[in-house]
């Protein structure tokens, strides 16, 4: 064996080992911040790991298209849960089709918001990063869903608001536990749903350590004390399966849709995204489909799901 041909097999199988550490993050379930942050990255590993076993393929070394392959099996046993998590079948029946989108705080194209939305013709509508001059356009983006819930302003790199927006009548929830922002009792096919936008903050190393548990556990308290039918949606700033994913499913009583396709950022191919753009549901619902919408400008895309009663 050649010197380049021994460097090239030494070359593989670290960047193999490298993307397995994000399997074996992941399939730990450790809360730990550093192996919480690995765990987030098991969708772009497998990605990765598709990439060099092609490469290794290609050179045809057999020890490093052994350990790229091992490394391919590993980060999709670990990336596969967050894309098709277990859930309940769904009943026969009406359905809520729900458009939620983190439209980011720079984007002030309502054109392409109103848009995307009209290409998914939601009937409930959840955004978040709202910046003021988007907002002072709402009933452009938003012709077709008159009811409306809309928060104070929130500092996220400046000022923004989320709302919830329904083709038919909604009522804002106020009391305690109070959520993030706002939530939304909103007449729906399937009787009233008590919709939340979240947004949680990024996890450690941007912000302190606590922060983005504390948040989670905020809004699986305020799904747990609110009667009937609740729908979590919005930017989690975490997969499902990782640390905060299984908190909100452990104390909020919730289910995960698909996270396949992923969702952040936007501009790279669907295969290196993080799906941190998520929906959870109550257990007496079900997600029959969840896909992604048009491009609205944001570094996020969109996520649509459609929802009926769980069978």
């Amino acid at each position: 064996m050649s010197i380049l041909s021994l460097l090239l097999r030494l070359a593989l199988i670290g960047m193999a080992a490298a993307l397995a550490t994000t399997a074996a993050a992941a399939f730990s379930g450790f809360g730990h911040r550093w192996a919480d942050i690995l765990a987030q990255f098991a969708a772009p590993a497998f990605a990765g790991a598709v990439g060099i076993t092609a490469a290794a393929l290609f050179v045809g070394d057999r020890v490093a298209t052994a350990a790229c392959a091992l490394c391919l099996a590993l980060t999709a046993g670990a990336a596969w849960p967050q894309w098709f998590p277990a859930r309940p079948q769904t009943a026969d029946g009406p359905s809520v089709r729900l458009y939620s989108a983190n439209v980011w705080v720079r984007n002030s194209d309502a054109e392409a918001l109103g848009h995307s939305i009209a290409a998914a013709a939601p009937d409930v509508v959840v955004l978040l990063e709202v910046n003021d001059a988007m907002f002072a356009r709402l009933d452009q983006a938003l012709p077709d869903h008159p009811h409306r819930a809309v928060s104070q302003h929130m500092s996220f790199r400046g000022p923004v608001r989320q709302l919830v927006a329904s083709r038919t009548p909604l009522r804002r929830i106020t009391g305690e536990p109070a959520p993030l922002g706002i939530a939304a009792r909103v007449e729906t096919a399937l009787g009233p749903v008590t919709v939340v936008p979240t947004h949680l903050t990024r996890p450690w190393p941007f912000q302190i350590q606590w922060e983005q548990i504390r948040q989670a556990a905020t809004q699986t308290a305020f799904a747990r004390a609110t009667d009937g039918s609740v729908i979590l949606a919005g930017d989690f700033n975490s997969v499902s399966t990782a640390r905060i994913g299984r908190q909100i499913r452990a104390d909020g009583g919730a289910t995960p849709a698909p996270g396949w396709p992923g969702t952040w950022p936007a501009f790279l191919p669907a295969p290196f995204r993080m799906t941190i753009d998520q929906v959870y549901v109550s257990r007496d619902l079900a997600v029959a489909d969840r896909r992604l919408g048009r491009a609205n400008g944001s570094d996020h895309s969109p996520v649509i799901t459609e929802i009926r009663r769980a069978r």
